[in-house]
């Protein structure tokens, strides 16, 4: 069926007028084909004044739209998403239109899910997909999901987001100056979404351990003062290491883990580890390792008091929670 609210298709519209000019009553075709008498008035009469082609499916958007955001406005909206990589309340914030209107101007001119692009660039890069299942717990400290992301160390000077590909030269030379990696150690609260997030050296459960334990203490400064379940994946460190399971249960939480190959169940951390690449990782160009590990803490400080969160009506994680 074309038309979303059509009842009948334009071949049972055929129907119900062949059946009409074939001497049956409007009415008892009407009934018989589950629409109203009016409704079936409505395609013979069309058929009769416009033939076949008046039962054919017609737009329902009404001839004119005086309430139409104005052209500047859309222009003004789309300049900011472009600019901010930011999502509806962001840009709301930063143009004065409302954040549905700012959500039909960009599926009006087709932009692209901010989670479809690349954000450095903001070109569409990946397909996107949703799920309706989404849950929350009750209370802070109910459940908090915990994750390690990898990222490349920066040679000092900057790598090739400063310099671009060409600059590294020798294929085989760069290859063999490998930087290694950073290990982003994070937790989210999953009914407030407060997050606290390390650069670590390494992923190893003696370090999980101890950085569970610094953000437990973030999270109770908070006012997160306990916390009773720790859900991850599947990570030796979570699943087999000796101090992680400690460090657990020293908080007095329940350990759970994901099921395996369903990294979504931990989405809330995964979603998480996704805005901290796009707005502290690669947000721009850092010339050190240094300077980006520096500028985290005050991104974490951005995102849980300043940044609106959709999931929390625009407010940021911290207004959820009462510090002690």
């Amino acid at each position: 069926m074309s038309h979303a609210n059509a009842r009948l298709t334009p071949h049972g519209r055929w129907l119900l007028v062949s059946r009409v000019l074939a001497g049956r009553p409007v009415s008892h075709v009407a009934k018989e084909l589950g629409v109203s008498r009016q409704c079936a008035h409505r395609w013979v009469n069309r058929f009769r004044s416009e033939g076949r082609a008046g039962l054919l499916d017609r737009s329902s958007a009404p001839a004119s739209h005086p309430r139409r955001t104005s052209p500047e406005l859309e222009a003004a909206v789309l300049s900011a998403r472009s600019r901010l990589r930011c999502g509806p309340l962001g840009i709301a914030a930063a143009t004065g239109v409302p954040a549905r209107t700012v959500s039909r101007i960009l599926v009006r001119h087709g932009v692209a899910r901010l989670a479809a692009c690349d954000p450095i660039t903001g070109a569409v890069i990946r397909a996107h997909q949703v799920t309706p299942r989404r849950y929350e717990r009750a209370r802070p400290g109910e459940l908090v999901h915990i994750d390690v992301k990898k990222l490349g160390r920066i040679p000092d000077g900057g790598g090739w987001r400063v310099h671009g590909r060409a600059a590294a030269g020798d294929t085989k030379a760069h290859k063999r100056a490998r930087v290694g990696f950073d290990y982003v150690h994070a937790l989210v609260d999953d009914y407030s979404r407060l997050a606290y997030a390390e650069v670590l050296s390494d992923e190893k459960g003696a370090t999980a351990a101890a950085f569970l334990g610094r953000a437990a203490a973030h999270f109770a400064a908070a006012g997160i003062t306990k916390i009773e379940r720790v859900l991850s994946d599947n990570a030796f460190a979570y699943r087999h290491s000796a101090a992680f399971k400690d460090a657990v249960a020293v908080l007095g939480a329940q350990q759970r883990f994901i099921k395996p190959h369903c990294p979504w169940t931990n989405g809330k951390v995964e979603r998480f580890n996704r805005t901290l690449q796009a707005e502290w990782a690669y947000r721009q160009p850092f010339t050190s390792n240094t300077a980006r590990t520096e500028a985290l803490a005050p991104w974490l400080q951005h995102y849980n008091h300043e940044r609106n969160h959709s999931a929390l009506n625009g407010l940021p994680p911290g207004s959820r929670l009462s510090p002690t």
